[in-house]
Parts: structure tokens; C-alpha cells; sequence
């Protein structure tokens, strides 16, 4: 089972990223492919339909969103038939209603919980009235997800962990969370599409990675998205793939093994097909470069990552980030 984040490894902006489409067409000839999103403003229909246009081939039930997640978590939480107050758009007031609960926009109907989720509609009147509700600190309050930022066409915009903040300063507690890097959006893919070796895709480190790592599924970083060679180098424990990826082309290609070694003097040495990198104290120095740059990060990588120190107290060759 295939499972992928979106913006950053299937597309980028309104564009296709480049051989990702053909990846994972092939990918899903085998394997069960899932489509994970954290953006709670469309409906898992509007997500295939979008998918669709570059041509692969999805139906609503190959995507989990955050709001499915956070309507299975508000479950958990309160009676099915109850009243929930939700501070979002169509792409989450149709999925709490799909899940049997009762909506409402107003605080005055006494909610038994209050769902949070963006909405590029939403406004003060919608987050006072989430405040309203959450005055009574036995309601529960779930949030779909926490991204400080969205990408949109003009840029990076805020996000609903901006909105969710705003609540919070007027309500002094924090919501639970469904999305990623949380693990009830992990919880409700590997649910609905089941299957024993579950692979997750993503870009970003504090997300997709950490989240695919929390919840015990091995993890892809492509550089197509948010992270690249830097943050790979720096990640910290809870945020590090399994495998690094150039793109989507690498999951059809095999994956070069990583040998390690140590010298008398101490120097530690790393080789990832025809790249060496080696670490000595502080210091950590490409020895040899193959023509594969992804070689030399991976090395890189394992040999910062082994060492147990932080990124910001060594002295790493340029080379290993594509610097200068």
C-alpha cells in the first residue's frame, strides 16, 4: 500500500510535478495507492476530480482528508447524534453530517463539540462563536489540522493553525488534532485501505515524516516539495525518512544500501553507491562523489544522523547540500 501527501509530491501549485503522475500510475498497477491531505476546504470528491484532471485515475474513496479524520476522532469523543458546532467550509460540514452528527454554526444551540477546520470564508464571527462554545471547558474541540501555512496561487497564505491560535488565545487551551503529523489522519488511511506494508510519501519533514514515523509506517521524502538537502542533513530523530527521493521516478528504482565503517584514528566513514562521506569529531567531509548527488546526501545524511549531534554544532562540506 502506497500512501502520499499532495501538494509538494503530486502537484505544485496548478502544475503536475514532473514524472509523478506515470510514478504513481505504475505504483498503483501493484499496490493500493491513498491519497492523505490535510486540507479540510475540499470534499474527498473534489480532491479525485482534481487528481483526475492530470490524469490519474481516483475516486473519492483513494483519499482520506483531515476532515474524515477529525469526524472519526470526534467519535471518540461524543455520542453519534450529537450537536457540533463547525467552524469551517462545505468540506467539512459535509463530512461531519456523513458521520451522523448534527450541525450547527451557533454557540446559542449549546454544542456538544466544536470541530475546526480552514475555510478561506471564515472570519471573526465564526471564531467568536467557536469561543462562545468553548467557554465551557467539558466541550470537546477537535481541530482538523495545524499548518502555520498554506500554499495558494499569490503565495504562501496563513493557514488554519493561525486560526485555531486565534481561538486559543481567547479560550486558554489547545484543541486534539486529526491531521498530520498526528496520528488519527494515519489511523483512518491504514482503516480504510488496510494492507500489511503501508509506505507513506511525502515532503515535509515536520509533517509528513514525522507523522508517517509516529504512527510506525516506513517514509519517503521527495525533494519536489517543502524540504530539501538541508533540512534532510538537520532533521531531527522523530523527523527522518527512511528514503530520500529525488523524485517519484526513485520508487521504481532500486535503493542503493548504505555501507558504514570506522578508521583507527576514530574517522567514521559512510558509502551510498559511489559516494563517501566521512565524519571526524565535528567535521564531516565529502571524501568521494559519485555522479549520483543523492548518494552524497544520503551518506551525508546517515553520518550526521549516526553521530547523535545537532546539525548546528558541526562543520559540513557544502557539497553534501548542493552549496558553495
Amino acid at each position: 500500500m502506497v500512501l502520499t501527501d499532495l501538494d509538494g509530491v503530486v502537484y505544485r501549485g496548478r502544475n503536475a510535478i514532473p514524472h509523478a503522475v506515470e510514478a504513481l500510475t505504475r505504483a498503483a498497477t501493484s499496490a493500493r495507492v491513498g491519497y492523505i491531505t490535510n486540507n479540510a476546504s475540499r470534499r474527498p470528491i473534489d480532491v479525485a476530480e482534481h487528481l483526475e484532471q492530470y490524469g490519474l485515475e481516483v475516486t473519492a474513496d483513494d483519499v482520506v482528508t483531515s476532515s474524515q479524520a477529525g469526524a472519526r476522532l470526534l467519535a471518540t469523543l461524543v455520542p453519534e447524534g450529537s450537536r457540533v458546532l463547525v467552524i469551517g467550509g462545505l468540506g467539512l460540514t459535509t463530512i461531519v453530517e456523513q458521520a451522523g452528527f448534527v450541525v450547527t454554526d451557533s454557540a446559542d444551540d449549546d454544542p456538544a463539540a466544536v470541530i475546526q477546520g480552514f475555510s478561506p470564508d471564515l472570519g471573526w464571527k465564526q471564531l467568536a462563536e467557536a469561543s462562545f462554545a468553548l467557554a465551557d471547558a467539558s466541550v470537546p474541540w477537535v481541530a482538523t489540522n495545524m499548518d502555520w501555512s498554506i500554499p495558494v496561487e499569490r503565495g504562501i497564505a496563513p493557514g488554519n493553525g493561525t486560526l485555531v491560535a486565534a481561538v486559543h488565545q481567547a479560550v486558554s487551551r489547545m484543541p486534539v488534532v486529526a491531521g498530520k503529523p498526528e496520528r488519527p489522519i494515519f489511523d483512518a488511511a491504514l482503516a480504510r485501505f488496510g494492507g500489511e506494508r503501508p509506505l507513506f510519501i511525502g515532503d515535509r519533514l515536520d509533517t509528513d515524516i514525522k507523522g508517517a514515523n509516529d504512527a510506525g509506517i516506513p517514509s519517503v521524502l521527495v525533494l519536489t516539495g517543502i524540504d530539501q538537502p538541508k533540512q534532510v542533513l538537520a532533521a531531527d530523530q522523530r523527523s527522518r525518512p527512511t528514503y530520500v527521493l529525488r523524485d517519484l521516478r526513485g520508487l521504481h528504482e532500486p535503493y542503493p544500501v548504505t555501507i558504514r565503517s570506522e578508521d583507527a584514528d576514530g574517522t567514521r566513514r559512510v558509502t551510498v553507491g559511489e559516494s563517501t562521506v566521512t565524519m571526524r569529531g565535528h567535521v564531516v567531509r565529502a571524501e568521494q562523489v559519485g555522479p549520483d548527488e543523492m548518494d552524497l546526501l544520503r551518506a551525508g545524511a546517515t553520518a550526521i544522523w549516526d553521530s547523535g549531534l545537532a546539525i548546528y554544532g558541526l562543520d559540513v562540506d557544502p557539497a553534501l547540500y548542493g552549496g558553495e
